[in-house]
C-alpha cells in the first residue's frame, strides 16, 4: 500500500486482499462492534491464524493473541490438555477454555490435528480438531481435509475463521467502559 499524503492511499497500489483478508476484516469490524476479545490457540496451523488476525484493521482493539503449542508437552503444560493423543476432542476442548482464561478473551479457537504426511495419535492426516470457547462454553467439532500438508493448514485456518465470525454473528458482546 503506498501512502503519498498523511492518510491518502493510491488505488493504483493498494494490496489486493486474500479471501481469507476479506473474513478477518470482518471478524474485526464484527469484533470491535460487539466489544469483544478474541484469542487464538494453534498447534498444526504455527500461528497462520494469528497472523491473519493480527494484520486485520484496529486488531490492537480486540485481539488479544494467541499461544501458538506445536509441541505437545507445550499443549499438556500451558493449556492444559489432558494426558492422551493431542489430536482429539479433549485436547481441542482444553485449548480453547485455557487461551481464553489466559489471555483474558470472550471468544477463543482453537485448532489440533494432524497435517500430514503421517498419521498422528493413530489419526489420518487431515483430521483436525476445532475447539470454540463463546458465550461462556466451548463447542468442538472434528474435519477431515484432503490434500498435501499445507492444504490441510490453509483448510483448517479458513475453517477457524468461519468459526469465529459465526461466534460473533451470535456475540452478546460487552459493555465497554465509560469515557474519562
Amino acid at each position: 500500500m503506498a501512502i503519498t499524503a498523511p492518510g491518502r492511499v493510491t488505488s493504483d497500489n493498494v494490496k489486493s486482499m486474500t479471501p481469507q483478508d476479506r473474513v478477518a476484516e470482518r471478524i474485526s469490524t464484527a469484533a470491535r462492534n460487539a466489544h469483544v476479545f478474541l484469542a487464538t490457540a494453534e498447534s498444526l496451523t504455527g500461528g497462520q491464524i494469528s497472523c491473519l488476525l493480527g494484520a486485520a484493521p484496529a486488531s490492537s482493539d480486540w485481539y488479544r493473541g494467541s499461544v501458538v503449542a506445536y509441541s505437545s508437552e507445550v499443549k499438556h503444560r500451558v493449556l492444559k490438555v489432558p494426558d492422551g493423543p493431542v489430536v482429539s476432542e479433549a485436547s481441542a476442548r482444553a485449548m480453547a477454555g485455557a487461551v481464553a482464561e489466559l489471555l483474558g478473551a470472550d471468544i477463543a479457537v482453537a485448532v489440533t490435528g494432524a497435517g500430514g504426511p503421517d498419521p498422528q495419535d493413530g489419526q489420518p492426516p487431515g483430521t483436525v480438531w476445532f475447539g470454540l470457547f463463546a458465550h461462556g462454553r466451548i463447542d468442538t467439532e472434528m474435519h477431515r481435509f484432503d490434500g498435501e500438508p499445507q492444504d490441510v493448514v490453509t483448510a483448517t485456518t479458513e475453517h477457524a475463521l468461519v468459526l469465529l465470525e459465526r461466534a460473533l454473528a451470535s456475540a452478546p458482546g460487552r459493555v465497554p467502559p465509560p469515557l474519562a
